[in-house]
């Protein structure tokens, strides 16, 4: 796909807000998880801004529990130098379910979830699903991954080697993907569709699915321990998450 630089810095975005966060709790018994303050703003506010500074300025916020909370602080974005639609799921529909109801994009969009904090580039990323032609793009990480066992070697019933509580690596979603539009026909309408659901629909069509591997500082904040880290890192992280910014 062949895209001039304009059109390329064009790039929509659909941010996940709609969840409850019930992980969160009780934090977000008062206020949706994109709110909650990493540092003095909320986490969601980074991510606007993140947003515009790589040039990404038409944002869609599909919403869902407490949207007026949302609506209500960020308004059409004009404040921000972004412009700010919402969709209000009025059942919840998923990680990538609104994906099917809301305008259909023109172009590849990138889609993240609002509780994501990291130093990936954007635009990086972009131009990297765009040049691949692929229909969805993963942002993607190698993670060691503990296993508290002692694990057997084996060659049919025969042990060749033990190993104790080892760490196996595996690559990990970071909650962000850039997606062609067709990706909409293969979700299903009102109803709840999550993006393993989506990945697999696109494996069993043979479309192309790719990954972007990338060594950024990345944090999912989806626990109270995420969220206490969240606020430790922030203050040292600051200077590369929003540039420009006083620290």
């Amino acid at each position: 796909m062949n895209m001039s630089y304009k059109e390329l810095i064009s790039v929509e975005v659909v941010i996940m807000t709609g969840g409850k966060g019930m992980r969160m709790a009780p934090y977000t018994k008062v206020l949706p998880k994109g709110l909650l303050p990493v540092g003095e703003q909320p986490i969601l506010e980074i991510i606007v801004k993140q947003l515009r500074n790589y040039g990404f300025t038409s944002i869609t916020m599909a919403c869902g529990y407490l949207s007026g909370l949302i609506q209500t602080y960020f308004g059409d974005g004009s404040s921000r130098g972004v412009s700010i639609s919402y969709y209000v799921e009025n059942e919840p529909l998923g990680t990538v379910g609104p994906i099917k109801l809301i305008r259909r994009r023109s172009g590849p969009f990138l889609l993240i979830n609002c509780d994501v904090l990291t130093t990936l580039d954007f635009s990086r990323f972009r131009d990297f699903h765009i040049q691949g032609g692929s229909i969805l793009t993963i942002a993607s990480q190698k993670k060691g991954i503990p296993i508290e066992l002692g694990v057997l070697e084996t060659q049919d019933e025969f042990v060749t080697d033990f190993v104790e509580k080892p760490t196996r690596s595996a690559y990990v979603s970071m909650g962000i993907y850039m997606m062609n539009p067709e990706v909409a026909d293969y979700i299903p309408s009102h109803q709840y569709f999550d993006i393993p659901d989506l990945i697999h629909a696109l494996l069993d069509a043979d479309e192309k699915v790719r990954h972007y591997e990338n060594n950024d500082f990345w944090l999912d904040i989806g626990r109270p321990v995420d969220y206490t880290l969240a606020n430790e890192q922030f203050g040292k992280l600051k200077s590369l998450l929003l540039p420009g910014e006083p620290v």
